[in-house]
């Protein structure tokens, strides 16, 4: 008997599509599911250290700015755990990391709509009744299934960027996102280095000098980049996440949207001010008893690498950007936190045809994140490309999610905001642009 055909199905469950099912739930003519092949929600598992914190506000949980009044808002969570007065107490807007995925894996458990242990074989399109057949694996039983949909929402995420001269060694490597699971074997090598920028590099670093004197290993941070770029949290900066923005950018040709993006990348892959400074605190407090066993270099672009079994040391070979200078280097333990890529799921292939792509292979997203002709196919965070460093933001991922709502309820269910921003992005219009003269 063929399943019934669901209005959409949301394949992968990070936030961005668990707060398009929080955001779903309550409309009763809208039917979608929600597959995802983990066991159940954990975010960045790997990389959940103890005072780490989100870099946006707790305003920008999986549902608050679509709808304020929804029972899967932080601080209703906060309610039903007896926390909300700790946490007015505190007066932190930026929530720990730990407590986002709690809070994320408490709405998991009143959402009806989601399937885990599902993993996604292959999508088809069937002519005659006109929706997508998504073949899946139950990864416990290894049952087989059909669902069908009109409609598809891509939450497929991202995978491990490693370096190529890396690929080889991938194994015996340590990538950032896997980093507590290897944490007490590197804590017992001799020497760590962690090659890499961003706020993850940099919390794994903090982490690992507040041991070393425990240990006693020597802890090197190596990055490619001038400096260790701290994140811009001005307001006027912050106005770039935001619709405004987004309609610039979207409407720039693509080599010019790609510039921008190299350009940018310190407004959204950049190091909290504030973690900044605790570790060069830390740095400093340490330094009172002598030399602290530790290296900082900037401007050093890794070049190749393997791994040496005798001595069971990684040997690698870097290049200093500014000076033009070959060194090498040996360490015991790598940790490489070079952040992630797209990733391209081969169950698409059966309707490739049906998916726009640019010149570079990458989704052609639509202002309304489509990737297709028939507005049949979205995605979640898979536009940095085409929509800039709004993508990533958990703050715009309820606008993005109220916009895919408006298409697939054929309705604005939540109010879709169109302009809030007091600086302009483009040229200016000469017919408006005027300064404003006294009148006598």
């Amino acid at each position: 008997m063929p399943s019934k055909i669901h209005d959409f199905i949301a394949i992968g469950l990070g936030p961005f599509n668990l707060g398009l099912a929080c955001l779903t739930d309550p409309i009763d003519d809208l039917d979608g599911l929600f597959l995802e092949r983990r066991p159940g929600f954990d975010w960045h598992p790997g990389l959940l250290l103890e005072d780490a914190s989100l870099q946006t506000p707790f305003m920008a949980d999986l549902v608050t700015l679509a709808d304020p009044t929804s029972r899967f808002s932080f601080l209703n969570y906060l309610k039903t755990q007896g926390r909300l007065y700790n946490f007015y107490i505190r007066e932190n807007f930026f929530l720990l990391r730990n407590e986002y995925n709690r809070y994320c894996q408490w709405v998991t458990t009143q959402l009806d709509s989601l399937r885990f242990d599902c993993d996604v074989e292959s999508i088809t399109f069937d002519d005659e009744t006109r929706c997508y057949r998504v073949h899946c694996r139950d990864t416990r039983s290894g049952e087989k299934h059909i669902r069908r949909a009109r409609r598809l929402v891509l939450g497929t995420g991202s995978e491990q960027l490693i370096p190529d001269c890396c690929r080889p060694l991938a194994e015996r490597i340590v990538h950032s996102s896997h980093y507590l699971d290897h944490k007490a074997a590197l804590q017992a090598k001799s020497s760590i280095t962690l090659v890499g920028s961003g706020q993850s590099a940099a919390e794994i670093y903090l982490d690992l000098l507040e041991g070393i004197d425990e240990h006693g290993y020597t802890l090197n941070w190596v990055t490619r980049s001038p400096r260790f770029f701290p994140l811009e949290y001005g307001k006027l900066t912050l106005e770039m996440t935001s619709p405004d923005y987004i309609d610039y950018f979207h409407a720039l040709p693509e080599s010019t949207r790609d510039r921008l993006m190299r350009e940018q990348k310190g407004l959204y892959k950049g190091i909290n001010l504030d973690l900044i400074n605790a570790i060069y605190d830390r740095l400093y407090a340490k330094s009172l008893d002598g030399p602290v066993d530790t290296h900082l270099l900037t401007c050093a672009a890794l070049e190749s690498s393997r791994f040496d079994p005798a001595s069971r040391q990684f040997e690698l070979t870097f290049t200093h950007t500014e000076q033009a200078r070959r060194f090498h280097h040996r360490t015991e333990g790598l940790i490489l936190a070079t952040g992630y890529a797209p990733r391209r799921p081969d169950f698409l292939a059966p309707i490739e045809s049906r998916i726009r792509r640019d010149r570079a292979g990458r989704y052609d997203v639509g202002r309304f994140y489509d990737v297709d002709d028939h507005g049949e196919i979205f995605v979640q965070n898979a536009e940095l490309h085409t929509h800039g460093l709004v993508a990533p933001d958990l703050g715009m991922a309820c606008y993005r999610n109220a916009c895919i709502i408006r298409a697939l309820a054929g309705r604005e269910v939540y109010p879709v905001e169109r302009s809030f921003t007091f600086q302009d992005f483009g040229a200016p219009d000469d017919a408006v642009f005027q300064p404003q003269r006294a009148t006598a």
